[in-house]
Parts: C-alpha cells; sequence; structure tokens
C-alpha cells in the first residue's frame, strides 16, 4: 500500500457537484492499494499517519501527531498511486488492487485510523469520479509506501 500524507488547512471531496465530505485543519490521506497488499499493511500505515510528528507545536515546530494537535483526516482511495510510468507515456495501473482486495484495505486503513484517533475520519467514495480540493499546509506532503518501510 502507498499513501500519500499532506498537512492540510481544509480539504475536501465533491461527487456530482454536491460536497461529500470536509475536514478543517489536519491530514489530507491518499490511499493506494496494490496487489498482494495485505491486513498487516493497512494497520501498519494506519498507525503511522496517527503517530507521524508533521503538525506544527506552539513554537511552530513540526513535533506533534494528528493525534496530539487533535486535528481531522480525510482519507480517499486512489488508484493511481500504484501507476507504473516504465514503459512509455501511458500510466499503466496493472499493478493496483481490484475492487475485491482494495475496498477492504482501504476500509481498514480508515477504521483503524478512526480506531486509534478515536474519532471520525472523513472518506471519499471508493470508485467514484471524486473532485478533491486542499490547502496544503506549509506545504507538507509525506509519500509511504508499507513494502519499503523507510
Amino acid at each position: 500500500m502507498r499513501i500519500i500524507i499532506q498537512r492540510v488547512k481544509e480539504a475536501s471531496v465533491t461527487i456530482d457537484g454536491q460536497l461529500h465530505s470536509a475536514i478543517g485543519g489536519g491530514l489530507m490521506v491518499l490511499v493506494g492499494v496494490a496487489q498482494g497488499d495485505t491486513p498487516d499493511e493497512a494497520r501498519w500505515l494506519a498507525l503511522k499517519t496517527v503517530n507521524l510528528r508533521i503538525m506544527d507545536d506552539e513554537n511552530g515546530v513540526m513535533n506533534r501527531s494528528i493525534q496530539d494537535s487533535g486535528g481531522d483526516v480525510l482519507a480517499v482511495s486512489q488508484f493511481t498511486l500504484n501507476a507504473s510510468t516504465k514503459k512509455g507515456n501511458r500510466p499503466s495501473y496493472i499493478h493496483a488492487a481490484g475492487h475485491e482486495l482494495a475496498v477492504p484495505l482501504y476500509e481498514l486503513y480508515c477504521e483503524e485510523v478512526q480506531r486509534l484517533l478515536g474519532r471520525e475520519v472523513k472518506r471519499g467514495v471508493f470508485g467514484a469520479d471524486m473532485q478533491v480540493g486542499l490547502i496544503n499546509d506549509g506545504p507538507v506532503t509525506i509519500i509511504i509506501d508499507s513494502r519499503l518501510r523507510e
């Protein structure tokens, strides 16, 4: 699994012209599930998301987690995170997981983050044509791949 975490001042998901979900300050997380990913990877990424110290403390230093700061989380499924650009100029998505694996692992990731935070995680809609808006704070953008564990 791969996630992109962006620290945001605000973020939202609109579907068919209707606001579906929105958050104020916190984290916008794009979640990509690949073939062969496991529930353990979803849980590991959820723990990383909740404990990653990228929120500012009272001195403006990135020293607090989303747990510490009380910010919100918006998680959106994003199969294109698993794009292969090795050959040619048209990305291939053959490594992206199909619905039967991707939906349960995306949902598990969201539920684990929610459980660890003790508050609701806002979500997009898996497979929907979503318009995602955000104001990146910093900007701070972190990429985490569960297979690399860097």
